[in-house]
């Protein structure tokens, strides 16, 4: 049995792209490993966020976490602020990663955008403490989308460089798990762009707080083109989409891939299911899919936020948990590098 970390950012409005990419998995995994999930709370701060707002988000995230099915006396849910491990560790590794390393990291570029120079250091360094989040911990899987395999690359080249640093074999070389069809969600309005919560157009996702209406809406008015939907011949010999029909049927695909990661078919039987249908068809299985995998963990979700002593007791029992695991690890770390 392995140790599985993984973390949710809480900025607010989580959609299928955080369930499908993460949350989801995250219920499978806690069946075969010791797992802990973090609402990474330190992350969120690399750009302006309003402290009242932070606060219902974090609740929101453990909220998602438990609707969703993972079981708090089974799986450790806790907010990353609550262990000074995460943010002793990252300055420990600040000091062993290279500029060059981060300079290469292509999702600071993508967020600082054209403003780079008024970016945050944390959100330059934010690979580092992502790394710290993980080994922290010793984790050996971490359930990643696409976008953040190039981060997970970074923690194996840190663990690695620490351990040569110091001629011992301390940090384990942690393993991604990219699970299932849709780990990488994009928008309703446009498949070549990722669902995101900073969308202007909130008919660009699903959130997990829509209600049936709300999801029958979206998926009506979801984009797509004039072509029936794709067959067997779109797909590689692996069952999965080729890069021609990613290109230039990017809405069709998403779709695709939403479906079966909903239902939890593969992509082959999913095409083979639709192939040459017409959307209008299409669109209504997936609106009745989406309502009945969406609508229990709406509903669990909205009941567990109104009572927010409870999530608060489960973050708590988390973090005295989570600091058990991690406070022998950064102190063993402290004695390594030389500290008292």
């Amino acid at each position: 049995m392995g140790r599985v970390f993984s973390g949710v950012q809480p900025t607010g409005n989580l959609h299928l792209g955080n369930y499908l990419g993460a949350i989801k998995n995250f219920v499978s995994l806690q069946n075969e490993h010791e797992c802990i999930y973090c609402v990474v709370d330190m992350h969120s701060i690399t750009v302006k966020q309003d402290p009242k707002t932070l606060k219902n988000s974090i609740l929101e995230v453990a909220a998602a976490f438990v609707a969703a099915g993972i079981k708090p006396e089974e799986s450790i849910i806790f907010a990353q602020s609550q262990v000074s491990a995460h943010a002793e560790l990252a300055w420990i590794f600040n000091c062993v990663a290279r500029l060059g390393w981060l300079n290469r990291m292509t999702q600071f570029k993508e967020k600082a955008g054209k403003n780079r120079e008024n970016a945050s250091a944390g959100l330059y360094t934010y690979p580092v403490l992502m790394a710290a989040d993980i080994l922290a911990y010793h984790a050996t899987h971490v359930p990643v989308g696409d976008d953040q395999r190039q981060h997970l690359e970074l923690v194996r080249d840190i663990a690695q460089k620490f351990n040569n640093d110091f001629n011992m074999d301390y940090f384990p070389i942690t393993k991604p798990v990219i699970m299932g069809a849709a780990t990488r969600v994009m928008s309703l309005r446009d498949g070549k762009n990722k669902m995101s919560k900073s969308d202007i157009s909130d008919y660009s996702r699903l959130n997990l707080t829509d209600s049936a209406d709300d999801i029958s809406n979206k998926i009506r008015k979801a984009k797509t083109d004039p072509l029936p939907l794709p067959g067997t011949d779109s797909l590689d010999t692996e069952g999965n989409f080729k890069e021609e029909i990613i290109l230039t049927r990017p809405e069709a695909v998403n779709l695709l891939n939403i479906y079966s990661a909903l239902s939890n078919e593969n992509t082959k039987k999913v095409v083979e299911r639709f192939a040459d249908n017409q959307f209008s068809t299409f669109k209504n299985e997936l609106n009745e899919l989406a309502v009945d995998s969406l609508g229990p963990i709406n509903q669990e979700m909205r009941k567990l936020l109104e009572d927010k002593t409870y999530l608060e007791s489960i973050l708590k029992d988390g973090g005295d948990r989570a600091n058990i695991l991690a406070q022998p690890i950064i102190t063993t770390v402290k004695d390594i590098v030389g500290f008292y």
